[in-house]
């Protein structure tokens, strides 16, 4: 029989698959989409992934052999490995990291280099450097990464090659696989127990020792023991649960064989059971929605759903689900953040039940696992693996193997963009591949948008269907302009607070109704400023100022989490004067405390939301109207439903409108509108205040008019004028490293270099906002691709141009970014 070679992805930043021989003992293990372990250069090992099996040699290479096959299955489906290489071609990346953003941390596994003394009793002369190192690998550190972490400037490569010439240590690899299963101590009958005559046998023996003969009864009512539906065992925990029983009184009765107690495989992700709920009914526009978008699937593969804030669109989402349920298909449903999983989840599982599985970051990393299997489970047969997945960007990454329909809900939302590392890719871009790659319909749903998505709608390319009716009648807010200039200038303001604003919060909590205040800039102040000497602490690894958190009593870099306790003098003049500059939410929180002493107030930023259930808290809190006032950053305007928010206040919308960015003004009004469609959910029309320094702005007027075809032509005017998406393609290259000479020389070869092709605009490279985060200078240059070019041969170009600067010797050690489609 012919040598067989496996062609493996390793999960580093390599472009191509490596060959390893197959030993002929594996043959009938190793196959495509299994984990193997595999070494890759001198010492260490990897989990790859087997992309392919052939008879194939390489020439004139040596070739390892596979050292390990890890699954029994394959984890990744030849379907996966189709999108793998087409978003390392389309995001310019490699397929190595394609692999390590794909598959849940659990399932990557990578050899630690682990030291020992090798008991060699001679005597050498050691350095303190060397000798220092011998201590503490004697007191049992012996993981190369902790020694390094422990012994810090103490730690040297050399000193521990010094040590391995000597022979008084050695060095071994050792893989440990991450995941592992759950298990759960049960308990049943010993099977020598076949009826209730022995039983009561057992019993009799027993009853001198008074709490197992209890402890036995205990557990045969639990499970009804030899009746008709009896269980045949059950978890200890749920046995011992409300009793005084011990694990002590349980290994009397295992010990004289009348019980056995094992462990049993669970599910770490199982939560409570919810019953089967019917859907809701759907109202006339609802249903005329669901018809148009049924009608639509049968030519197009994808269709735009535009439905205003509060139109109904979850429900129209849910019955399409069921829908693909039915049909023995499984369903997608893609979310931008993990804050809206928290209501929808509860809608989903009171229809579809376990069928639901829920993927996205805070999941630990043996949760995601679990998942991965569950939706890799499913083959069309009821009860098993996961039908319905509601998940975050990565889940378009899980190993569908029957998919029919892909929901992706706020399709606008940056969210679905990742940005570092690489792939950079879009998750709604991404849904569409998937879908057509599976046969699914896709679904994109938004209340404002992606101007990407509507040009696809306008001009054929996707369906498009609109919902321009709230359900139950509900109007649209009303949406007043607060002037916050001339309000200073009269000294009307409330603290931060517009007359308008602290008016309608005040009669709100009259009311016994609840306020959304959005801000969206966390923290407790945007940076601290000497009142002497103007001095402002800056980061001293990036070109930012420091954030003040009050409640930790830090300055914080928000780029790269560099902290300071908050000093009581200026560091430059030794001035106590500082004054905090600017509000975050921290500060606002503080300021409507004092402003609405009795109110019940909370905060959702991404300090306040942290821990893995504190979203859900915070939301359920609103829900049964434990809170009042909501004070939060973009993450309260991601759909969530409230049905007592009658006021909304956007504080500042300046910073939105005016931030130096193509897209600001698309931006600021889905962000503005999202907000705004928080408010007067029933019984009232809600109203939003916008406080803005320019009330006379073009488009603070066109969001009171709260018209998006309005919005949408300007903006497309503009964007064909200036050659922007959705009419020209973008891909947007960084250029790093941590001398600033470098950069500037790098950044111009590559400018220099795509300049050769006269078909792309290329602006720069320029410095950004933000030149220089965690030590690294940053410079951009942008790329302009007509749609009427051949992107694969320009991305090759654009390769080929980034190769060959980096193959320049004093310019090898740049970093260079490349980001196709840049949000």
């Amino acid at each position: 029989m012919p040598q067989l070679f496996a062609q493996v992805i390793l999960p580093l930043s390599l472009h191509d698959a490596y060959t390893y021989r197959i030993p002929p003992s594996m043959e009938q293990d190793v196959a495509p989409g299994k984990r193997v372990i595999v070494q890759f250069g001198q010492r260490k090992f990897y989990a790859a992934l087997v992309s392919s099996v052939s008879t194939e040699k390489p020439e004139d290479i040596e070739v390892k052999e596979i050292q390990q096959v890890l699954d029994e299955h394959p984890v990744v489906l030849p379907k996966n490995f189709e999108m793998w290489h087409w978003i390392a071609k389309y995001y310019c990346c490699t397929l190595g990291d394609v692999f390590r953003a794909a598959l849940p941390t659990g399932l990557k596994l990578e050899s630690k280099s682990k030291i020992f003394l090798t008991g060699s009793e001679e005597e050498f002369l050691l350095t303190d450097v060397e000798q220092g190192l011998m201590l503490e690998i004697e007191k049992g550190t012996n993981v190369l990464a902790e020694l390094e972490r422990k012994l810090k400037d103490r730690f040297s490569y050399p000193a521990l090659k010094a040590l391995m010439q000597k022979e008084l240590v050695y060095v071994e690899e050792k893989v440990h696989e991450k995941y592992r299963p759950k298990t759960e101590a049960f308990v049943k009958l010993h099977p020598d127990i076949t009826s209730e005559e022995v039983l009561n046998k057992k019993a009799g023996e027993i009853k001198r020792a008074k709490k197992q003969e209890a402890l036995l009864w205990h557990f045969c009512s639990a499970i009804n023991a030899f009746e008709k539906g009896a269980l045949s065992e059950i978890a200890r925990k749920d046995l011992f649960e409300g009793t005084n029983f011990t694990t002590s009184i349980l290994k009397g009765l295992v010990d004289k064989e009348v019980l056995i107690q094992y462990q049993k495989q669970v599910s770490r992700i199982e939560g409570e059971k919810t019953g089967q709920v019917s859907m809701n009914l759907l109202n006339k526009y609802q249903a005329k929605a669901l018809e148009e978008i049924r009608e639509s699937y049968e030519s197009k593969q994808v269709t735009l759903i535009h439905g205003i804030t509060a139109s109904g669109k979850t429900e129209i989402y849910i019955h399409l689900i069921d829908e693909a349920i039915k049909t023995g298909k499984q369903a997608l449903y893609l979310v931008p953040e993990i804050a809206l999983t928290t209501q929808i989840v509860q809608r989903l599982k009171n229809v579809f039940g376990h069928k639901v599985g829920i993927y996205h970051s805070r999941l630990n990393s043996s949760e995601r696992v679990e998942i991965w299997e569950k939706t890799l489970l499913f083959q069309g047969k009821p009860g098993e693996g996961y039908q319905v997945i509601l998940g975050a960007r990565s889940a378009v990454f899980l190993p569908f193997c029957n998919l029919g329909l892909i929901v992706v809900d706020e399709e606008h939302e940056n969210s679905f963009k990742q940005f570092d590392p690489a792939p950079r890719y879009n998750a709604r871009d991404m849904a569409v591949v998937l879908g057509f790659q599976h046969h699914a319909k896709v679904l994109l749903g938004s209340a404002t948008p992606s101007y990407e998505s509507y040009h696809n709608a306008l001009t054929g390319k996707y369906g498009l269907v609109n919902l321009t009716r709230r359900h139950s009648e509900m109007e649209l807010p009303e949406i007043l302009v607060a002037d916050v200039k001339r309000a200073y200038k009269r000294k009307e303001m409330h603290s931060i607070l517009s007359p308008q604003l602290y008016n309608l919060v005040e009669d709100a909590l009259e009311k016994k109704e609840q306020v959304i205040l959005f801000q969206n800039r966390r923290g407790y102040s945007p940076f601290v400023e000497c009142f002497t000497c103007g001095h402002i602490p800056k980061c001293t690894r990036c070109d930012v100022s420091l954030t003040y958190h009050k409640y930790k009593k830090r300055l914080s870099c928000h780029y790269c989490g560099y902290s300071y306790l908050l000093p009581d003098r200026c560091d430059e003049c030794g001035s106590p004067e500082l004054k905090t500059r600017g509000f975050g939410t921290e500060k606002i929180e503080d300021e409507i405390k004092q402003l609405f002493r009795n109110a019940r107030i909370d905060r959702m930023d991404l300090d306040s939301t942290k821990t893995k259930n504190a979203f859900e808290k915070i939301v359920r809190n609103l829900e049964d109207g434990k809170t009042d006032i909501l004070i939060g950053t973009q993450m309260v305007t991601k759909g969530l439903d409230f049905e007592h928010v009658s006021v909304v206040g956007i504080l500042n919308a300046d910073n939105l409108i005016n931030f130096p960015d193509f897209r600001a003004h698309e931006r600021a009004y889905q962000l503005i509108s999202q907000v705004a469609g928080r408010a007067g959910r029933k019984h009232r029309r809600g109203t939003v205040v916008i406080q803005t320094s320019q009330p006379d702005h073009p488009l603070i007027q066109l969001i009171q008019e709260q018209d998006y075809q309005k919005v949408l032509k300007q903006q497309f005017e503009e964007r064909q004028l200036f050659k922007y998406p959705p009419f020209f393609r973008l891909v947007k290259i960084v250029v790093k490293h941590k001398n600033i000479d470098t950069v500037d020389r790098a950044a111009q070869e590559l400018a220099n270099g795509l300049r050769k092709n006269k078909e792309l605009v290329i602006l720069g490279p320029e410095f950004p906002l933000i030149s220089r985060i965690q030590l690294w200078h940053h410079k951009e240059i942008w790329i302009k691709i007509d749609r009427r070019l051949h992107l694969d041969q320009v991305k090759e170009g654009i390769m080929a141009a980034v190769k060959k600067v980096r193959s320049m010797p004093s310019l090898s050690n740049c970093i260079f970014n490349i980001d196709a489609d840049p949000m």
